[in-house]
């Protein structure tokens, strides 16, 4: 028999994934799972359950009774590695529409909800030209709505731009302003119209902002008590009372609205603020020096 061809093998890791992905998280599997998520004969399906129980003998078991089968109770995965981020992730996706369930591993989705957010309406058009023009390393030119007094109509501008961004709120483009010769944040929804590419004024190399990089050292709440502050320590995987998070310089402003760190001092009910910045001085002063 000749060897199987690196796209069989691949596609066999990805069944066992698959079976042990609904083993971990939903605790039960059938054949049918299977041939409906791969497209794969039953006869095939049979062929990765018992693969992957001679593979793990201890994480599942066949209950004749339901007709299916089930994490045992001394469950150790080896093909899947949990990561409830990108769980949490994806349901998340789902329940906002922009994936759906089959394209994830998911079988019986939990009851969820998001927080309605107004939606920024990004033209795939006019994303797809900042692509390019990122990709081409070219600059390009848009026409744009500032929320700055002095422009407070739309005008067609130059720009040149290498990254993207998010607050988690909104999509803005990093890019070097031919107008003001600096590098800003322009919002993709607020680029009314685009234009042609052109020649650079400048590289990614020349973004200080961006480049650079200050740890924020992020500490429970000191109006928590003991055990409170001991439970913050856990929800944000604190190691010795604290976490270090490295945030761009080009996008504290954001970490700091976002996290309501700017506020966290002065409100009165720690649980608004369960975390606060315990280098502060270093904090404030950058987020001074990049206002100008």
């Amino acid at each position: 028999m000749p060897p199987k061809s690196t796209d069989e093998a691949w596609s066999v890791e990805q069944r066992l994934e698959f079976i042990e992905f609904r083993l971990f998280w939903e605790g039960t599997i059938r054949r049918s799972e299977i041939r409906e998520k791969f497209g794969v004969s039953i006869q095939q399906a049979s062929a990765d359950i018992a693969k992957y129980r001679e593979s793990a003998p201890e994480n599942i078991r066949y209950d004749t009774s339901e007709k299916r089968y089930l994490t045992e109770s001394r469950f150790k995965p080896i093909f899947y590695e949990p990561n409830p981020e990108r769980y949490l992730a994806q349901l998340r996706a789902i329940e906002e529409g922009v994936i759906s369930p089959k394209e994830t591993m998911m079988g019986g989705i939990p009851v969820c909800d998001v927080i309605p957010i107004p939606k920024r309406d990004v033209s795939a058009f006019k994303l797809q030209k900042i692509l390019q023009a990122i990709r081409t390393k070219q600059s390009i030119s848009i026409e744009y709505q500032s929320m700055n007094d002095a422009r407070p109509d739309p005008m067609w501008r130059e720009i040149t731009p290498h990254a993207l961004a998010t607050d988690g709120m909104r999509w803005h483009v990093r890019a070097h302003c031919h107008i003001q010769h600096k590098f800003k944040d322009f919002i993709i929804s607020r680029c009314l119209r685009v234009g042609k590419l052109g020649d650079p004024m400048a590289h990614s190399s020349d973004d200080n902002e961006w480049n650079s990089f200050f740890d924020v050292v992020l500490v429970p709440n000191p109006h928590f008590s003991e055990a409170q502050k001991k439970t913050i320590e856990r929800d944000y995987g604190m190691s010795d009372g604290r976490c270090i998070v490295s945030v761009r310089h080009a996008l504290l402003y954001y970490f700091d609205k976002r996290l309501r760190l700017d506020v966290a001092e002065s409100v009165d009910r720690p649980k608004e603020t369960p975390i606060v910045v315990d280098n502060r001085n270093e904090y404030d002063t950058l987020l001074e020096e990049l206002k100008t």
